[in-house]
């Protein structure tokens, strides 16, 4: 979505709710009476009863629709797993899941609806539908979000904590692997397709940067959500001489840009911020094309990846979920709710579970690992918390269809580097 519809929808939206009070008020709960702990701890929005709700605006029938169930899933499995062991403070969680379809109005009427129900978000799929309520959320509500979306245009606020590096320090990180180990170099085209909108342009601001610093010259292609079929992206940049390309779009057209240089014989290495995979496209015939080419820039190791913790979460997701694969939405939803779960626990240790505790718990959060390989710090809202990525290429033949040809590195060009809200 532009700029300009971004700010024509929020505006719109924004004003007609405005009165919709976010005003906090502790609750007092008369059956907690005898339940020293929970009866001792200050609560505010989505805590009702012995109940603590969190809001999830999910993407279940849009352009991320498997990554969203995938997401989703994870989370309410991490849930499921926190109240077993005796909730927070003697509360139990509970997800409100909304189903936005990547669809703007959607996005922001989905918000409307839970934001005065919610403790926080644990999840918001879809970097412009949160920079949409960013105002909202910053100003009258402040309550804790942590998107699936890493723009960089999304920090520099203590309520949305992005959980990774944000997309422009991910291109960068993504086209130093280019350049050191595919050939990349000095006077090279780089071609960039990008999704319009905070994504697109975040991803884009890391490829400018990098390739100033590299010598490069950037050639865009700038699409939209709905555009599937990228023939006519292939043969412009075909046309250009580009000897690399980035992608910051969806699994969708991450496949059709792929398979199309592939039935062309565009024999160029292709990389793709986190968000541009889902492996159930190697079961497409783009399959053969995505393994031999195309690479995946991501915050964190896969879900296959060989630690005890991601091992243990595969078990329990396919227990739980025995019908469905595994991909790395899987990864992002679980961390999200460990990194929510842990603000929780903290906030309660601190004997406040309103939108204010949690937000100053998250503060103390400076080396949480979920066990995907790259410790989070979340003490500063100004800054990512972390500058490093991955480099995964699509394997069907591993757990989750993404192998490690890369372990977590930050580059020297992404190490040097200020984001800029």
């Amino acid at each position: 979505m532009n700029a300009t519809r971004t700010a024509r929808v929020t505006a719109g939206a924004l004003a007609a709710l405005l009165l919709l009070s976010g005003c906090s008020s502790k609750v007092k709960d008369d059956d907690k009476k005898g339940d020293t702990a929970a009866g001792e701890v200050k609560t505010g929005e989505g805590i009702s009863g012995k109940t603590i709700t969190l809001g999830a605006l999910t993407d279940m029938t849009g352009v991320y629709a498997t990554l969203g169930k995938s997401v989703t899933q994870a989370q309410q499995l991490y849930v499921k797993q926190l109240n077993a062991g005796g909730g927070v403070c003697g509360y139990k969680v509970e997800l409100t899941v909304r189903d936005h379809g990547y669809d703007p109005q959607k996005a922001v009427s989905g918000y409307t609806e839970l934001a005065p129900k919610v403790l926080g978000f644990v999840q918001f799929i879809g970097s412009p539908f949160v920079a949409a309520v960013k105002p909202r959320i910053d100003g009258q509500d402040k309550g804790l979000v942590l998107p699936q979306a890493w723009s960089s245009s999304l920090l520099g606020s203590s309520y949305i904590r992005v959980i990774g590096s944000t997309y422009d320090i991910e291109t960068i990180n993504a086209v130093d692997f280019l350049m050191k180990e595919k050939g990349l170099k000095k006077g090279d085209k780089l071609g960039h397709v990008y999704f319009e909108g905070d994504y697109g342009e975040s991803a884009l601001t890391g490829s400018e940067h990098i390739a100033k610093e590299a010598g490069l010259t950037v050639v865009e292609q700038k699409i939209k959500p709905t555009d599937n079929d990228m023939t006519a992206q292939v043969a412009a940049l075909k046309k250009a001489g580009v000897k690399a390309i980035v992608i910051s779009a969806g699994p969708r057209q991450a496949a059709s840009l792929v398979g199309v240089a592939a039935a062309g014989g565009f024999d160029v290495p292709i990389i793709g911020n986190n968000s541009a995979f889902a492996p159930q496209l190697l079961a497409t015939q783009a399959g053969p094309a995505l393994e031999k080419n195309y690479y995946v820039a991501s915050p964190s190791l896969p879900i296959g990846a060989d630690t005890p913790q991601a091992q243990k979460v595969v078990a329990d997701y396919k227990k739980a979920y025995p019908k469905d694969s595994l991909d790395n939405g899987v990864v992002a939803g679980w961390t999200a709710a460990a990194t929510f779960g842990e603000a929780l626990k903290k906030a309660c240790a601190s004997k406040d579970l309103t939108r204010e505790g949690v937000d100053k718990a998250v503060l103390t959060i400076d080396a949480l690992d979920a066990g995907f390989g790259t410790a989070q710090n979340f003490t500063d809202p100004k800054a990512a918390s972390s500058k490093e990525s991955v480099i995964l290429q699509p394997d069907k033949s591993v757990t989750g269809g993404m192998k490690v040809v890369r372990e977590p590195e930050v580059s020297t060009v992404a190490e040097a580097y200020t984001v800029t809200p």
